[in-house]
């Protein structure tokens, strides 16, 4: 059965133009105009990717992803003619796994669905047990990342991300690395996508995102989570 994909976007021509290039590679796509509309289509037939307009009427796609927080996880394509840092980030703080800026390609965006796609089957069919680097816990079957017991709220790529590196704390991943565990792929997809990830992910696990002890960047080559207890670091630690 072919994968349903859900459009948001109020730009006919533009709509048209990515229903198109969706069809022909083999998806089911369904259109919606607004962001109430997509809201009211996720829950009533809960497709297997959305691909999300920020500029829409009723709700904005960021709207859309804030109501999306309670819901079951779907994977999200964000479409944005913002092209600043704070803008990206946000969607992707919000729980958009990727994001193309406006005007793309649409074959970059069949791309991005199906590395998108492909992730979210792995991290479904995903077992084993909790890993842990020191008192950062994250656990794939139940897909719950902890810190000192406490639980902390992450994206799904942010999710697949820490297990990656958790799984081997202290090792040094590329971005292009890093690239491929969470995407599959490193084609059509820039190494600026996992600095925007590292970045909220530092805001969720860091006492001083600005002064990271856990989540390290290796100038010149990628990140790494440190190994051991930082001191006086993450959510809640003592002053």
């Amino acid at each position: 059965m072919a994968n349903h994909i859900l459009v948001a976007e109020d730009d006919p021509k533009q709509a048209d133009l990515v229903r198109l290039y969706l069809e022909r590679d083999g998806f089911d796509v369904s259109v919606v105009s607004d962001g109430q509309s997509a809201l009211d289509q996720i829950r009533a037939q809960q497709p297997d990717l959305l691909v999300l307009d920020v500029m829409m009427p009723t709700l904005d796609g960021l709207e859309v992803l804030r109501q999306l927080g309670d819901e079951p996880t779907i994977p999200v394509v964000l479409l944005t003619a913002r092209s600043t840092e704070n803008d990206v980030l946000l969607g992707l703080y919000l729980g958009a796994d990727d994001y193309l800026t406006k005007p793309f390609s649409p074959r970059e965006l069949v791309a991005r669905v199906r590395a998108v796609l492909r992730r979210s089957r792995a991290r479904t069919d995903a077992s084993g047990s909790a890993a842990r680097c020191g008192d950062l816990v994250v656990a794939a079957e139940r897909h719950e990342v902890t810190l000192r017991g406490v639980q902390v709220e992450v994206t799904p790529v942010e999710f697949d991300l820490l297990l990656t590196m958790v799984r081997s704390p202290g090792r040094v991943f590329t971005r292009r690395q890093l690239l491929e565990q969470v995407h599959g792929t490193t084609d059509y997809i820039t190494e600026r996508t996992i600095d925007a990830h590292v970045m909220n992910i530092r805001r969720k696990i860091e006492h001083d995102p600005r002064q990271p002890a856990r989540l390290l960047t290796v100038y010149g080559v990628g990140y790494k989570l440190a190994d051991g207890h930082p001191e006086d670091n993450g959510p809640g630690a003592p002053a």
